[in-house]
């Protein structure tokens, strides 16, 4: 990999010490992967042959610097971040080693002169779906800022052999397909068998007496499973250095049962292989059954067990005193998926190591902290003591012991407040006997973070405020943010090309010289060419959705973008019914078709396999886009647009061309957001409530740049305490009523009334999301949003004020905060 120095406009200028950057050195490189790797000649190539040797080739610029960061890591024995994360969202591999490697240009003009066009290679890269959605692209975020700012850090997670489902629409319905992002193979990762580790589950504990007469304790496993590492580099922008990413697959101890087989009995032979590999085959496998329950919990310790092993037997160096473990690596626990990881240190040191339990309790309350994502109490992971115990019992025992302990401290410190001990009591009785697995994470974890300020506040006050009242130190914030690397500067290069034309490139690796584009929104010049990229992001997602969905999306119109995880508390339902009002009114002729700002709505989610109500709320979307889009009377002002199989493949394309934002939680449900960030970034401006990072990113732009709707989170807690009654806000409201009214007629399920029964019943009847108590106050937000577009000028300074007042909400300052209030770590340069 080239040397990098700074040089004017462009934050990295190449210093070609490496002879292979070079338009020759990298055909000589492709051409070898072709031969090589693929056994193909170019001349017999495949356009998938073609990517696998690209791939492979731009690799090797990156290994070196790897091997290089380890040693480099090595012997400078500082403190690791280990990233623990049952989610990585990382989308697609090359543009952004390309960028890293700053190769771009040479693979492209290598490639050209042997007749490959570089945009059809990347077309043949399918994107590893190791996430559902924001906790993991999030972390894939991380990761990249940590290797962009020289600190060494190792993600750990799983490589499901299947990721996040593959979303079809049948007749407007969702259908999940298995996602095989692997039938072809990775050409990004590294497997290293040798180095597997020995994770074991179920059987017993006893006690015995050691040499020294010391009565102790260990764990007779029943049976047990290999986890194998597979490492994907992780380069930095403008550095040498490329961090790990280690995620691991199963495999069982005994693949093949020979004297199985050849009795003939085939499929009891390979039932072991089944078995274990099924731990790593499915992301998040559908829990609504006690098998999958179980499968979840595998899943999340096998990968903590690996994790933690694989630190301690390969990260440090031979006879480290782990008495000092925490001065070496500190592990992020993002959210409640790795906190099994807390009794399996114990365990490790007490059982293997042979610590006091109280000075292994030091240690491990030095080793992690503790990212809390939800306000949501049905995420916050609880697990039957009785599933824990059999599949975990050691665990069980230690948790057990800690939770004994805890609760000493807390009657000690409130005497007599028998209620507040029950409240923090890591295990509860009700309504059955579980673990709160939040609670464990908060007593072992040096810290405690929300991820916006309003979140962090709520987290305090309402989710855990009795463990705030015991330990306020504990409880920090730390904003979100997201990676400029992939999310502008790859994503959105007409964007990226003209904010450095006039602010100069040190914006990619510091996103805070944004502020230099504030005066800009004034000069008429740089909106016309402002708009004219967002012209150009525009047909190219145009192009986009007509080769990968069929959809045509118009011309001229308002581009109104939601896309997230299909929730009810993210409340696609609030949009669907914005739509359907504007269709209503123009049917029962409230309003002329002419006066209409042409709007084209996309929709972009995907609804968990059992959560049944957000599949009804899909498919009414689908069925009301099916008669919108093709009514006449419209004359094409207002469509729906909603391309299966949202990922971040497309969100890289859709985003950059998005002219709102919607944004539109009940205020106190979402934790922070990302996409929110990613939008402002790129010039789309807010439509939303005061929740989550949206009340930092109005505080940031101005309230003139931002449409703010709806209660904010205490006036929603006061409705919901004095009785929240829907169905009465339903008959007071003469066009919510007839909102609701025009669905359940029928007009968007081919007459058959009450077909969408199910959505519009929840909302009736309990409205859990308050949709509409906030509706009045949406549409009133949503004419607003026609009145600003209509000055285009207007509409165009606000964007740009977007972008240029968002430069807080880079992930390197998310990082930058982590280092400096949790992990207390810095660069190895």
């Amino acid at each position: 990999m080239p040397v990098s120095v700074p040089n004017g406009n462009d934050p990295i200028a190449v210093i070609a010490d490496d002879p292979r950057h070079s338009v020759s050195g990298f055909t000589t490189e492709f051409i070898r992967e072709l031969h090589n790797r693929q056994g193909v000649s170019l001349r017999d190539a495949s356009l998938h042959d073609k990517f696998q040797a690209t791939a492979s080739a731009v690799r090797h610029y990156m290994v070196d610097e790897w091997l290089e960061t380890k040693d480099k890591n090595a012997a400078a024995k500082q403190k690791t971040v280990g990233y623990l994360s049952a989610e990585y969202l990382l989308g697609p591999q090359l543009d952004n080693a390309l960028l890293a490697t700053d190769l771009t240009e040479i693979v492209e003009e290598s490639l050209a002169q042997h007749g490959i066009d570089l945009a059809q290679v990347r077309e043949q890269e399918v994107e590893p779906g190791l996430g559902n959605g924001g906790l993991g692209r999030l972390a894939a975020c991380f990761i990249d800022s940590l290797a962009t700012m020289d600190v060494p850090c190792i993600g750990y997670g799983i490589r499901y052999e299947y990721g996040i489902f593959r979303q079809t629409f049948v007749d407007g319905h969702q259908v999940e397909e298995a996602d095989k992002w692997l039938a072809l193979e990775s050409p990004w990762e590294f497997v290293h068998p040798e180095n597997a580790v020995q994770v074991n589950f179920a059987g017993h504990t006893e006690t015995w007496t050691d040499e020294t007469g010391r009565e102790r304790t260990r764990w007779v496993p029943g049976w047990g499973v290999q986890g194998l590492p597979y490492n994907y580099l992780v380069p930095g922008y403008g550095t040498r250095r490329v961090n790990t990413l280690r995620l691991w697959g199963a495999r069982a101890n005994n693949q093949f049962d020979l004297k199985t087989f050849n009795q003939g009995d085939y499929v009891e032979a390979v039932r072991a292989q089944t078995f274990a590999e099924n731990i790593s085959k499915v992301l998040y496998p559908e829990d609504s059954t006690p098998q999958g329950k179980e499968l979840r919990l595998q899943q999340q310790y096998f990968f903590v067990a690996c994790s933690l092993r694989d630190f301690i037997e390969n990260e440090l160096e031979p006879g480290f005193d782990l008495h000092r473990l925490g001065e070496r690596i500190i592990f992020q626990l993002n959210d409640t998926h790795p906190v099994i990881a807390v009794p399996e240190l114990m365990r490790i040191l007490i059982d293997e190591k042979g610590f006091e339990w109280d000075e292994a309790w030091e240690v491990t309350k030095s080793c992690f902290a503790y990212t809390c994502h939800t306000l949501l109490p049905e995420a916050l992971e609880v697990w039957p003591t009785e599933l824990l115990g059999r599949l975990l019992p050691r665990h069980m025992q230690i948790i057990n012991l800690i939770n004994v302990s805890f609760m000493a401290e807390v009657r000690a410190t409130f005497p007599g407040d028998e209620e507040r001990a029950l409240r923090m009591s890591i295990v509860t009785e009700h309504p059955v006997q579980s673990v709160r697995m939040a609670h464990l994470a908060t007593v072992a974890g040096s810290k405690v973070n929300g991820v916006a300020a309003l979140h962090s506040q709520l987290l305090r006050d309402k989710v855990l405020p009795d463990f705030s009242a015991l330990w306020p130190e504990k409880f920090t914030n730390v904003t979100n943010g997201v990676t400029p690397r992939r999310f502008v500067r790859q994503s959105n290069p007409g964007l990226s090309a003209l904010v450095t034309s006039r602010i100069g490139g040190g914006w990619v690796k510091h996103l805070d010289q944004f502020d230099g584009l504030e005066p800009l929104a004034d000069d008429a010049g740089f909106r016309e060419e402002f708009r004219a990229v967002k012209a150009a992001n525009k047909e190219r997602l145009r192009e986009v959705l007509h080769k990968r969905d069929g959809i045509d999306l118009p011309e001229g119109h308002l581009l109104d973008v939601m896309v997230k995880r299909l929730h009810e508390y993210k409340r696609q339902t609030l949009k669907l019914l914005h739509v359907v009002s504007l269709y209503e009114q123009v049917l029962s002729g409230k309003r002329k078709v002419e006066d209409l700002t042409p709007r084209t709505v996309v929709f972009g989610a995907k609804a968990a396999p059992g959560y049944r109500l957000a599949k009804d709320i899909i498919h009414l979307i689908n069925s009301v886009a099916a008669v919108v889009n093709r009514d006449p009377r419209l004359e094409g002002r207002l469509g729906i647009a909603f391309p299966a199989n949202y990922n971040v493949t497309l969100a890289e394309k859709l985003i950059p061309a998005a002219d709102l934002s919607e944004q539109i939680s009940l205020a106190g449900m979402e934790a922070s957001g990302t996409g929110n960030m990613k939008f402002a970034l790129n010039g789309a401006l807010t439509i939303g409530t005061d929740d989550g990072a949206n009340v930092e990113i109005r505080g940031l732009v101005g309230d003139d740049n931002f449409f703010l709707f709806g209660m904010d989170e205490p006036a929603a807690a006061a409705l919901r305490e004095q009785g929240y009654r829907p169905r009465s806000i339903y008959e007071s409201d003469e066009t919510l009523r007839a909102t609701i009214d025009l669905i359940e007629s029928g007009i968007f399920s081919g007459g058959r009334g009450g077909a969408f029964g199910s959505v519009t019943s929840a909302l009736l009847d309990e409205d859990r999301f308050m949709a509409f108590a906030d509706f009045a106050s949406y549409l009133e937000a949503q004419e607003a949003v026609e009145a600003k577009y209509a000055d285009q000028e207007a509409w165009t300074r606000s964007a740009i004020l977007n972008v240029a007042r968002t430069g807080y909400f880079s992930s390197d300052r998310s990082m930058r905060d982590y280092l400096d209030r949790i992990w207390h770590a810095g660069p190895v340069v």
